[in-house]
């Protein structure tokens, strides 16, 4: 079948997935959405001829080449899924493949939910095109909704489709560029509906495990105790955004009257952002990223965005070294864990309690 047949089946094939997977998300979100996915797809390249290719810049050659160690790296080694996903390239000429859209009412830091029958009910929204989703985003923030949007370089269809590699990707250096790899092929391993803090905690898990793994087996002792020094330094603001989300999450249940509440709030961020301040001071490392987000205003949307990541985190950590860091034995102990209820899970793994079901 030539290109020109094949081409609006697949964009038929797409849009008809995703109506059936995102009733009552509203057509032009749907439409963005298949249209974006089909965008991706129709740009892939496999990786071996775009190396070969003498057009290709040096750089993206260097790093598509380390690209297919890793991958296959992940399979043999991390016993992640050996499948076509990351075997192919897609240049999208944009800074961001997807711009994700997290939300949080005024007065509570669990993030809002959108839920789809495939993917079930996640804590973001993406869309395809920024202007897109800031206007979502500036639609929420009118209706009083805390509000955050960040430019994502890579996502997992969940093994729907191949996913490839994207330039947004190659912006990050050789090994924060295997860990995504291994952190998206995590996904398509196991996934969760409706519990996006378990899914992203397993994800990172792995992501962490499989990098310390990948650099021993390189020989890169300098990168691996870099990687360490990053790791403890980040996992110190961590601490700080956890500390912050728990008194938040107390202060949201004391009943107070709104204007109260509201005063007290903004404290508790004015000196979250002192703290990151003496940090990166104590540090003597100015994170590029905590200055935009200074920049922009901490609220609950952000709080809700870094527990997504990390609330589940130490319990995952915590499951593999019970598993004598054996990823195969770890990876059927958390699926064990993904088939209890929500609220028994995150007893065991999270810091939290489970966010309340959506409405």
């Amino acid at each position: 079948m030539s290109r020109l047949n094949r081409t609006p089946r697949l964009r038929l094939l797409l849009v008809a997935v995703l109506l059936a997977a995102l009733p009552g998300c509203g057509t032009l979100y749907v439409m963005q959405a298949a249209n974006g996915q089909w965008h991706v797809m129709r740009a892939r390249k496999p990786i071996e001829s775009v190396v070969a290719d003498p057009r290709t810049p040096q750089t993206v050659r260097d790093r598509l080449t380390e690209v297919r160690a890793a991958r296959d790296f992940a399979s043999r080694e991390l016993k992640l899924p050996n499948n076509r996903s990351y075997r192919t390239y897609a240049d999208l000429h944009r800074p961001y493949v997807v711009w994700n859209v997290v939300a949080a009412p005024e007065f509570s830091v669990h993030p809002k939910q959108w839920c789809f029958p495939i993917a079930g009910c996640v804590a973001y929204r993406g869309y395809f095109a920024e202007k897109r989703a800031r206007a979502f985003a500036a639609e929420l923030s009118k209706r009083g909704f805390d509000v955050t949007l960040d430019g994502v370089p890579a996502y997992s269809t969940l093994g729907k489709f191949a996913d490839p590699v994207l330039n947004t990707m190659l912006r990050y250096g050789p090994d924060e560029l295997a860990a995504i790899i291994f952190h998206e092929l995590a996904h398509q391993l196991l996934y969760v509906k409706n519990d996006s803090q378990f899914n992203e905690a397993f994800a990172v898990t792995v992501e962490n495990a499989g990098l310390e793994r990948w650099l021993t087996l390189n020989g890169h002792a300098d990168r691996i105790q870099q990687y360490r020094e990053y790791s403890a330094r980040q996992r110190e603001f961590v601490e700080l955004f956890a500390h912050t989300h728990a008194q938040l999450a107390r202060l949201y249940a004391s009943g107070l009257p709104p204007p109260e509440m509201r005063e007290k709030k903004a404290a508790q961020f004015a000196a979250l952002a002192t703290a990151i301040r003496d940090l990166e001071h104590r540090q003597e490392v100015r994170s590029p990223l905590y200055e935009e987000w200074l920049t922009e205003g901490l609220n609950n949307a952000r709080l809700a965005a870094e527990a997504t990541y990390f609330d589940c985190l130490p319990g995952f950590e915590r499951l593999l070294a019970e598993q004598g860091n054996d990823l195969t034995r770890f990876y059927a102990a958390a699926r064990e864990l993904s088939r209890l209820p929500m609220a028994v899970r995150h007893e065991k793994l999270c810091r939290t309690p489970a966010p309340p079901p959506p409405a």
